[in-house]
């Protein structure tokens, strides 16, 4: 597998070798000592969650608080996706700053995005599935969300029609609101 490191701190893009024969095809999704390796810690999935959503479906931008923190390797199995991180790491160097990947079932193409980073999807395809493994568990109470459509923060989408989004993303708070209210992690330093 590739590991690619972007310019947002911690968020790497992990292409497997897809290895195929007259079956169909093998790769691996994930190896624990490979990430830990470009991470320079421990990444231990505790919780696996799965989205199945339609047509151009925004969900995002979602983080959890530290504490618990929640680091991610997000997957599309099934479909295809927009999927955008943001930095919302307070005192990061990309601060604010975004990346864009294509997932899509076909690559195999997976994101690992540390804590503090907020992530978001536009769904490319019907029936889109995307698989979230999770550093900790769902802990109700921590999760922040920012306004995906937030000015500010001019993210690429690329939709052409309004987008189906869930009424607690359609009102979350812009950016600069979320860090007025002071609930944003700080920055720990690479990596974090």
């Amino acid at each position: 597998m590739r590991i690619e490191e972007t310019a947002i701190p911690g968020v790497l893009v992990v292409t497997p070798e897809l290895l195929p024969d007259e079956r169909g095809r093998f790769y691996e999704q994930m190896r624990a000592d490979k990430l830990e390796a470009v991470l320079g810690e421990p990444f231990v999935p505790r919780q696996i969650s799965y989205s199945v959503s339609a047509r151009n479906t925004l969900r995002g931008i979602h983080t959890v608080a530290i504490p618990p923190g929640q680091a991610k390797y997000v997957t599309c199995v099934r479909g295809a996706l927009r999927d955008i991180v943001v930095d919302l790491r307070v005192g990061s160097p990309a601060f604010g700053k975004h990346h864009v990947t294509t997932l899509d079932a076909d690559s195999g193409r997976s994101l690992h995005i540390p804590e503090g980073v907020g992530h978001g999807f536009l769904t490319l395809t019907d029936d889109a599935c995307i698989c979230y493994v999770m550093s900790t568990v769902y802990a109700p109470g921590t999760q922040i969300d920012i306004d995906p459509l937030d000015a500010a923060l001019d993210l690429p989408w690329g939709f052409t029609e309004p987008p189906l989004m869930s009424p607690k993303d359609t009102s979350a708070r812009s950016l600069a609101e979320t860090v007025a209210a002071g609930v944003l992690p700080t920055w720990r330093g690479a990596g974090s």
